[in-house]
């Protein structure tokens, strides 16, 4: 295991990370951790990897190295591949090198067939944004066989190039498998669980669905102008791509303390800056929304309780509202510090999937979205973001995420359904919050609304 080795750093000053975007993601497996928003420390790194020297992926409790089948459940083979990556931390940069890429909702690490898939791809070349401190590094170690120096030779003469433009972009109508009517009829049962104690909450969400044709980097390039946020991010995929401009952080995981940012409680905002005012304070002050968001956070401390260490697990803030393009948000902040032999992936199988976006308890919650939705969720809910070769990790959930699946584009909205819950306030929010998405890909589709 290379627990001392470091990669080569290279110092690129003030760069922009939009601009490096776009010289870039023309490159194979393009990857772009993408921070944007005024939310401070939250917001404070981007990331872009290129050219992965290798592939991970896993579903149905096999895993697969670059294509080829590798032995043992899938976390165990991944905690494998990480180990002979392993590199030190570097002072000042939140990792030396990483996997990027996603976990689907479905995700289970086991053999009993779970459609849901991981998929990482390993990275030594990377370029760290800190916004904070208007710092750009690229890094590369040689991992994959390549040299590190000649790699970031290859990588200052990429960004030195001019932008190859992208190319047209096409959506045809969107169609939800939700109206009104029969989103209504889905917080009711819902509801009926409650009454039944089955469950406290559970989050429901509809699916919209639209023909695509093109280039799905267009549409980033105009999700990230009309709602940034600071777990956004690209992803090339084979036959597709994701575009997430999610606001919630799932899971950080920083020199063995760990970091959820559940959100539960939404309100719509307002261009009158002072309705937009009211608007968050009601939002504060909203019984319904704050039980939700409790509701969760209890959740959230039982399942770090499982991989922290006793006593450890805190709630450093509840309930603050917090501001994004379009609507208002309550989060809260659950912290653990892990016990000895516990990692990044023990705590990914300790809470995964986020309880903000399943319900209470979790397990019984999720069976009952299944009955209702009738879908698979696929990246949506799920997790996007990285695994540092030196343990680290942070991973957002992806809402606001907008899936190229082919010729398809697909999108989905939800929200906490409680018994307090009114069918049409409950409808109307999951609009809400898919809003800013329609807006941006507008001038890309036949009927936006």
């Amino acid at each position: 295991m290379q627990t001392g080795r470091q990669p080569l750093l290279r110092e690129l000053g003030a760069l922009d990370p939009w601009q490096a975007a776009l010289r870039l993601w023309h490159c194979p497996g393009f990857a772009f951790l993408d921070s944007g928003g005024d939310h401070g420390a939250l917001g404070r790194w981007s990331i872009i990897g290129i050219s992965p020297f290798g592939r991970f992926e896993a579903a149905g409790g096999r895993a697969f190295w670059n294509g080829a089948p590798v032995p043992g459940r899938p976390l165990a083979a991944l905690r494998d591949r990480l180990a002979a990556c392993r590199l030190a931390p570097v002072p000042g940069l939140p990792l030396p090198g990483a996997a990027i890429g996603r976990v689907e909702y479905e995700f289970r690490d086991d053999p009993g067939g779970a459609p849901g898939r991981l998929c990482f791809s390993f990275y030594d070349l990377l370029l760290v944004f800190d916004r904070l401190a208007g710092r750009a590094v690229a890094l590369s170690s040689g991992l994959g066989g390549g040299d590190a120096a000649a790699g970031l030779d290859r990588l200052g003469a990429l960004l030195e190039a001019p932008p190859a433009p992208p190319g047209a972009a096409r959506l045809g109508r969107w169609q939800s498998d939700f109206d009104a009517a029969g989103y209504g009829a889905a917080v009711e049962r819902v509801r009926a669980h409650i009454r039944d104690g089955d469950i406290y909450q559970a989050n429901i969400s509809q699916a919209f669905r639209a023909p695509f044709d093109g280039d799905p980097r267009p549409l980033y390039a105009a999700l990230r102008r009309a709602n940034p946020a600071p777990f956004a991010a690209y992803l090339a995929e084979p036959g597709g791509a994701v575009l997430s401009a999610s606001p919630e952080r799932f899971a950080e995981l920083r020199r063995g303390r760990a970091e959820a940012r559940p959100i539960k409680g939404t309100l719509p905002r307002h261009a009158d800056p002072q309705a937009d005012r009211a608007a968050a304070a009601r939002l504060a002050a909203s019984d319904k929304d704050r039980a939700e968001n409790v509701m969760i956070v209890d959740l959230m401390r039982n399942d770090l309780s499982k991989v922290c260490e006793p006593g450890s697990v805190a709630v450093p803030e509840l309930c603050t509202v917090e501001s994004y393009a379009s609507v208002h948000h309550l989060t809260s902040a659950v912290t653990g510090r892990l016990r000895p032999g516990e990692d990044a992936l023990s705590l990914l199988a300790a809470i995964f999937p986020g309880g903000s976006i399943t319900g209470a308890p979790k397990e019984r919650a999720m069976q009952i979205i299944r009955a209702i939705e009738g879908r698979d969720r696929g990246t949506y809910c799920g997790a996007i973001g990285y695994l540092g070769f030196d343990g680290d990790m942070d991973l957002n959930i992806p809402i606001r995420t907008l899936e190229i699946r082919g010729r398809e584009a697909v999108l989905q909205a939800g929200g906490g359904v409680t018994l307090l819950s009114d069918p049409a306030s409950e409808y109307a929010e999951t609009l809400a919050k898919a809003a800013r998405i329609f807006e941006a890909v507008a001038p890309f589709a036949e009927n936006p609304s």
